[in-house]
C-alpha cells in the first residue's frame, strides 16, 4: 500500500471509530459551512394572483376562518416544500377572511406583518384596538399581543402575512397562546395609537409599549403612496431602486420590527433598473402597476413578469433587476434588522 492509499486508510478508520462518539471531521465539510460566497437553498418564485385566489376561495368554502384559527395559503418556496417558509428565516402566506367572520384572538412571540392585497372592511385589532384594512395598508400584531381578526365587508378580504416564523424555529422560541375570548375587548378608539406616535409627536410621559416594536401597528398607504409620489415628483431618482422608502419605528428611527423591516417603492414608467444583491432575501407584494424582474445567480436565469396583487422573492445573494414599462409600486419585506444587528449584512450595487 503505497502512501496516499494508506493515509486514506487510516482517516477512514479513524472517522468509522469516532462515529458513535458523535464526532465528524471539520475538514470534510469546512468549505459548505464558511462558503466563499452566500449558497442559500432557495430559489426566486413567482405566484401569480389570479392564479392564487381560486384557491383561496376554494379554501374559504372548505373551512371557516374559526375552524382554521387562521385560514392562509402558505407561499412555500418551491425548494423548501414542506418547511412552510419562503426563505430559510421568513414566512409568507395570504389569509382571507370572508364577510361576518372571526379569526379568533391569540397571541405569539413570533412578530407579525399584514400588507393588504385585496377588499376593504375587515379589521384587526391588537391590544384592544382596532384598525380597518385598506388596500396597500401596512399593519403590525407585535410580539407576545393579542390579536384577533374580523370582517364587516361586503365581500372577501385578503391579506400578506409575513413572519419570522423560521427564524423563531432556529432559535427554539416559539410560544402561543390561545385567549379566552372569541374577540378581544376594544378598549382605545380606532387611530389612537397613530394620534400618539404618527405625527412626530410623543405623549409626554410614556413608554415603549409594544418593547422594540414601532408603537404605531398601522401605517395607511394613503399616505405612504402620497410621499412617493411627492419624491418622484422632487428629487433624483435612484438606479437601481426608483423611489425606496424603508417604514421605520418613530420612537428609535429603526426598522418596524426588531426582525422584520418593510419598505415601499416606486418605479417610474420607463424605469430599467441596474441590478443589486443583498444578502437579505427579500419578499415583494405588487400594489399598483406592472413591471418585471430578472434575476440570476452563478450561471441560472430567471426572469417574471408581475402585475398587481402578485408575489415574488428574490432570494439571498441573488442579482435583481427591476423594470417597469408603465410605473409601478412595491411593498417588500426582508431579515435586514437581524442582519444589521449582527453586522453581518452586505450589499452590492453593480453598474
Amino acid at each position: 500500500m503505497n502512501a496516499p492509499d494508506t493515509a486514506l486508510h487510516v482517516r477512514e478508520q479513524l472517522y468509522r471509530d469516532m462515529h458513535p462518539h458523535h464526532l465528524t471531521p471539520l475538514w470534510e465539510v469546512l468549505h459548505a459551512l464558511v462558503p466563499q460566497r452566500p449558497a442559500t437553498p432557495c430559489v426566486p418564485a413567482l405566484w401569480k394572483y389570479d392564479e392564487v385566489r381560486p384557491f383561496l376561495m376554494r379554501a374559504g368554502e372548505a373551512i371557516t376562518a374559526e375552524e382554521a384559527v387562521r385560514r392562509v395559503l402558505i407561499l412555500e418556496n418551491p425548494a423548501l416544500r414542506g418547511q412552510s417558509c419562503i426563505t430559510q428565516s421568513l414566512y409568507a402566506g395570504l389569509q382571507l377572511i370572508l364577510p361576518g367572520e372571526v379569526a379568533p384572538s391569540h397571541r405569539h412571540t413570533q412578530s407579525a406583518l399584514r400588507f393588504i392585497v385585496e377588499g376593504s372592511g375587515a379589521y384587526t385589532a391588537v391590544d384592544g384596538e382596532r384598525t380597518t384594512m385598506k388596500p396597500g395598508d401596512f399593519i403590525i400584531t407585535p410580539s407576545w399581543t393579542w390579536h384577533d381578526h374580523g370582517s364587516e365587508a361586503d365581500g372577501p378580504v385578503v391579506w400578506l402575512d409575513g413572519l419570522d416564523i423560521p427564524m423563531l424555529r432556529f432559535f427554539d422560541a416559539g410560544f402561543a397562546e390561545n385567549d379566552t375570548a372569541r374577540s378581544q375587548q376594544v378598549t382605545r378608539s380606532e387611530g389612537s395609537s397613530f394620534a400618539r406616535y404618527g405625527h412626530n409627536m410623543a405623549p409626554v410621559r410614556h413608554d415603549a409599549p409594544f418593547g422594540a416594536t414601532s408603537p404605531i401597528f398601522s401605517y395607511p398607504y394613503e399616505r405612504s403612496r402620497e410621499a412617493l409620489d411627492t419624491l418622484e415628483r422632487g428629487a433624483p431618482l435612484d438606479p437601481w431602486e426608483g423611489v425606496k422608502l424603508r417604514y421605520v419605528n418613530p420612537q428609535t428611527g429603526g426598522s418596524p420590527m426588531p426582525t422584520i423591516a418593510t419598505f415601499l417603492q416606486k418605479l417610474p414608467a420607463g424605469f430599467r433598473g441596474q441590478g443589486w444583491r443583498q444578502t437579505d432575501g427579500a419578499v415583494y407584494s405588487v400594489v399598483e402597476g406592472t413591471g418585471s424582474v430578472d434575476i440570476e445567480c452563478g450561471e441560472q436565469r430567471w426572469s417574471f413578469a408581475f402585475g398587481p396583487r402578485d408575489h415574488f422573492v428574490v432570494p439571498s445573494w441573488h442579482t435583481a433587476r427591476l423594470r417597469s414599462d408603465a410605473g409601478c409600486v412595491l411593498f417588500s419585506f426582508s431579515d435586514r434588522p437581524v442582519h444589521a444587528a449582527l453586522s453581518i449584512h452586505k450589499e452590492e450595487r453593480l453598474s
